[in-house]
């Protein structure tokens, strides 16, 4: 798990004024993150084309150019003069080097995008985008200085942004590098050293980033057990009865001990998936929404009264019996359109998907502090989950996923591990892992995914 934070400049100021470091040194440890970075992967490249732009984000990349002068055929571009104070620095640098800049681009072996960095906060010049378009059109491996240019402070693109296959970012993690908009931009992301350890540089935040490794299955360690110790979760069925079954089927294979499916109608289940017409005696834990349709509302509201942990999803985000159990710490997973209906019936904001999907961060902020005992799951590219005042963001899924009842399996496996006796938001936590993780070791076609795959390969993680 990684800190995550909104803006850099206080903790380079902090560098500045309690370490006696200078701007110069934190950048001499940028360009030289970026040259090892280059060295260590690309001994069979010749030729580097570095484009910076006029401030500390195109300084970066001057400073970049001299440690690779001789070890690389430099192509350097400057898409406008240097005006920073350490652009102005780096620029002269370069020049007692002997270094020249280049007045036409080159296609190169490598392309480093040192134009804009993360602080961009206006629309691009007509002249940025053509550039951009034109390293975009080039056939080589490209990295980004930062954030790739054309995605602003915010996270967002507004005409053209470059594609990088990696982009070495400065210090900590932004969140900028992580909202819906980037995820097609950024490619692999790693963080460069800036002269302190980011054990030293980084502070406290309320934002982290989910890794493989933070993920808990539900192993079963005990050895003296019995069904019963897993938990018994009851699955409510609607109208739609694909979703609330492959739910259970999910829950199942993810280590629930019992599963029934609640329904009043007769359903042709798996020998595995108990029905009943009411919730257990011994329901350790609720999952209802996923294909819920016009169910009797009555009934939804004895069933969210219970004293229980539950999961919601899918069709209740549009009814007000919701408004019930948001004091509860129940899990809530809705997509875009949900959520925005979610927000419209809380009384938060009435928006539409576009305009959430640009502030995906701020308007979960505005959920939990209004309701701060709920663990919010946000779907998206780029998964949100939130807690009070805390956001994790799970970057590991992909379009694999962007499938009818992939959405169900994650509400299944969310309420397995709320059976099993996990933390809501852990279950929330380590169950997106669990889903985007599987949905990663999927070897055929990208295309092809079904539920009952994704539900296999959850059981091989």
């Amino acid at each position: 798990m990684q800190k995550i934070f909104d803006e850099l400049n206080s903790l380079d100021k902090r560098c500045y004024e309690e370490f006696a470091l200078t701007e110069d040194i934190l950048m001499e440890h940028a360009a030289n993150a970026m040259s090892l970075h280059i060295q260590e992967n690309y001994q069979d490249k010749k030729t580097i084309l570095i484009v910076c732009g006029s401030g500390n984000n195109g300084a970066d990349g001057i400073a970049l150019a001299r440690l690779l002068y001789k070890k690389y055929k430099i192509n350097l571009y400057l898409s406008s003069q240097p005006k920073s104070k350490m652009a102005i620095l780096q620029y002269k640098r370069v020049q007692l080097l002997g270094i020249n800049t280049i007045d036409t681009l080159e296609e190169s072996d490598i392309v480093i995008d040192c134009i804009f960095g993360s602080g961009l906060n206006r629309a691009l010049d007509k002249n940025s985008i053509k550039l951009i378009e034109q390293l975009n059109s080039f056939d080589s491996v490209k990295i980004s200085c930062d954030i790739p240019s054309g995605i602003n402070s915010d996270g967002q693109v507004e005409d053209n942004a470059f594609f990088a296959d990696t982009t070495i970012t400065m210090g900590a993690l932004k969140t900028s590098l992580y909202t819906d908009v980037s995820k097609d931009y950024v490619g692999n992301v790693i963080v460069a050293n800036l002269g302190l350890s980011r054990e030293i540089y980084e502070v406290d935040t309320n934002k982290y980033l989910l890794e493989e490794k933070d993920i808990i299955l539900p192993f079963r360690n005990k050895k003296n057990t019995h069904k019963g110790s897993y938990g018994h979760l009851n699955v409510v069925v609607g109208c739609k009865k694909g979703a609330g079954i492959i739910a259970a089927k999910a829950a199942f294979g993810f280590g629930a001990g019992l599963v029934s499916v609640v329904s009043h109608e007769d359903l042709d289940l798996p020998y595995h998936i108990m029905q009943s017409h009411f919730l257990s005696e011994n329901c350790s834990a609720i999952g209802i929404g996923m294909g819920l349709g016009k169910y009797e509302l009555n009934e939804v509201k004895k069933i969210l009264s219970k004293d229980i942990p539950t999961i919601i999803d899918a069709d209740l985000f549009y009814e007000d019996v919701i408004l019930d159990v948001l004091h509860k710490d129940v899990v809530l997973t809705p997509h875009p359109k949900e959520f925005c209906a979610l927000l419209k019936l809380c009384d938060i904001a009435n928006i539409n998907i576009d305009t959430l999907q640009a502030n995906r961060f701020l308007y979960v902020e505005k959920f939990t502090n209004k309701y701060p005992n709920v663990i919010l799951l946000l779907k998206g590219a780029n998964v949100i989950i939130a807690n009070d005042k805390t956001m994790y963001i799970n970057p590991l899924g992909s379009s694999i996923l962007s499938k009818g009842g992939s959405g169900d399996v994650l509400s299944g496996l969310i309420a397995s591990l709320l059976a099993q006796r996990y933390k809501p938001l852990d279950a929330a936590i380590h169950a997106s892992l669990a889903h985007t993780l599987a949905a990663s070791k999927y070897k055929k076609n990208d295309y092809s995914l079904i539920p009952s795959d994704l539900v296999e390969e959850v059981k091989k993680l």
